[in-house]
């Protein structure tokens, strides 16, 4: 049985539509992230989901459950906020066991908990310090061992890693990738950070606008995105989007110089004159390609063992980024020939939808 299900779930403020018919289901043991820029109404769609906000029509399921009208305590599901939210009187030992002393249960099975829910997150250490006495990654964990006493069948994360440095992020994500697999917990898990998205997630949910765009795997998301909004928003560095024409079986691409390559196979071909825009990830350039494009690079940045080539052709405003191997000898103001396969790139129509 899934453990969380969707139905045609909408929330308006006012006149102002913030989740739009939204439909989904999440199977039990999966790590579903919800992902897209600010405002697209990810956070507002974990809140629903969490009993935060009532919902304007539609339904949430959780377990088979009806709990569309249920208080946020009647749900079974834990959160961890953004900001911690820790009792900075409480030692760690306290506030992991907060939930369970309100809830009545015998002190034995409350030690029990909080001592296996620090074993799991490390923090046996740190049991008897208070929250200020503690790393900001320590903090967030003592924040996830008050969710794990609890045992919800769903995990609810609103964007947990925000407020930590880069080096701590990753670390943390890890640690939360560890959890997990060991819990075999189901996860929905909000973050604006679609490298979080593509390394934690088992499922990924693309939104804009209140809608849904996308929904599927990390690698299906990269290499098959249905329309331009998923391609540019998944993947890093992000896709490199040319403006083009089809002319004769090819591609004549405006913005670069009036370059023309070679149209690739599709079931369904553009029109002759018809405008696209042609996506080429920074990945996909490589010594072998069969096309090319003549350009001048203007940024060079050296990554150590990668080199990302920032370029442009004469006379142009548009840069291209590629991911090259190596590179250690590329400058600025250097030609650069950018070959690719035309067998890899994506091609999209105006309104933005996949050509196939």
């Amino acid at each position: 049985m899934a453990d969380l299900v969707i139905e045609h779930l909408t929330k308006r403020f006012a006149d102002q539509t913030v989740t739009d018919d939204v439909s989904l289901t999440v199977e039990h043991g999966e790590f579903c992230v919800f992902v897209g820029p600010s405002g697209c109404g990810k956070s507002t769609l974990l809140r629903l989901i969490a009993g935060l906000e009532e919902a304007s029509t539609g339904r949430i399921l959780v377990g088979g459950r009806d709990v569309t009208a249920a208080p946020a305590y009647d749900r079974d599901l834990a959160m961890v906020f953004q900001s911690y939210a820790l009792y900075p009187h409480m030692s760690v030992r306290d506030n992991i066991a907060f939930a369970l002393r309100t809830q009545k249960r015998p002190e034995i099975e409350v030690a029990t908990k909080v001592a296996e829910a620090a074993r799991i997150l490390q923090l046996e250490p740190y049991l008897d310090r208070k929250p200020a006495q503690l790393s900001g990654g320590q903090r967030q964990r003592v924040a996830i061992g008050r969710a794990i006493v609890k045992a919800p069948k769903i995990f609810l994360f609103d964007e947990p890693l925000s407020n930590l440095d880069a080096e701590l992020r990753v670390h943390m994500r890890l640690e939360i990738a560890r959890l997990h697999k060991d819990l075999g917990a189901t996860i929905i898990y909000v973050t604006h950070d679609q490298v979080e998205a593509m390394t934690l997630a088992s499922k990924i949910v693309v939104l804009r606008d209140g809608r849904v765009e996308q929904v599927g795997s990390p690698l299906h998301l990269y290499d098959d995105p249905d329309n331009l909004f998923v391609a540019g928003f998944i993947g890093s560095p992000r896709m490199n989007i040319l403006s083009a024409q089809s002319r004769g079986g090819k591609l004549l691409l405006s913005d670069f110089g009036h370059h023309s390559i070679a149209l690739p196979t599709l079931a369904s071909p553009p029109a002759e004159g018809a405008e696209v825009f042609v996506g080429l990830r920074p990945q996909h350039f490589r010594s072998d390609g069969d096309a090319a494009v003549h350009l001048t690079i203007e940024i060079v940045e050296h990554l150590g063992s990668d080199t990302l080539v920032h370029a442009r052709p004469d006379g142009s405003a548009h840069l291209l980024t590629a991911l090259v191997s190596g590179g250690r000898d590329l400058r600025s103001g250097q030609p650069f020939e950018a070959r690719f396969r035309t067998s890899e790139i994506f091609l999209f129509d105006p309104a933005g939808q996949r050509l196939r």
